[in-house]
């Protein structure tokens, strides 16, 4: 997969700002731990943090799978977070996750947009919490539509396929 350059994106509060995607590099993962701390960010995503030694041995699975396809988000050459698409019960997902003080700034769109731009696989699925109203929004502009609930650990979920595939 190629990553593509920075992109404009037109927002409520900010129009054209510049988000890329890159390679994770091992320097990223400090930062990828560091967002996933946050306890608003947690409750929102329904998902428990890891202690750092678990989050590296979580990461260095993801980036030695050839399966899985990771990027870094950056939002004006700064890393914002990452995106990550692997298969899970013969089905591709797709997830991403974005720093709290990067949040509503159009970046998770414009992430997963560019990503999108360059898929080439079979259906995309996603599961976001139901309270995430905000991944939610993000998920339904970049043409995902909602397929089923399901409730995971006790996190009542939507799953979503992107729209045109089966």
């Amino acid at each position: 997969m190629r990553f593509l350059n920075a992109k404009d994106m037109d927002n409520e509060s900010n129009a054209a700002q510049s988000v890329s995607l890159r390679e994770v590099s091992e320097d990223d993962l400090i930062t990828f731990f560091e967002n996933q701390l946050d306890p608003d960010a947690l409750c929102t995503a329904g998902f428990p943090s890891r202690d750092r030694d678990a989050h590296m041995a979580h990461w260095h699975r993801i980036l030695a799978d050839d399966s899985v396809v990771a990027a870094t988000i950056l939002f004006d050459d700064r890393v914002a977070g990452d995106i990550v698409s692997w298969e899970n019960d013969g089905e591709r997902e797709v997830g991403y996750w974005i720093g709290k003080s990067f949040w509503g700034k159009g970046i998770a769109t414009a992430a997963l947009d560019q990503f999108l731009d360059d898929w080439n696989a079979p259906p995309l699925r996603a599961h976001v919490a139901k309270q995430n109203v905000g991944s939610l929004r993000v998920l339904e502009k970049c043409g995902f539509t909602i397929v089923s609930e399901s409730e995971i650990g006790g996190v009542d979920e939507l799953v979503l396929l992107l729209a045109g595939q089966n």
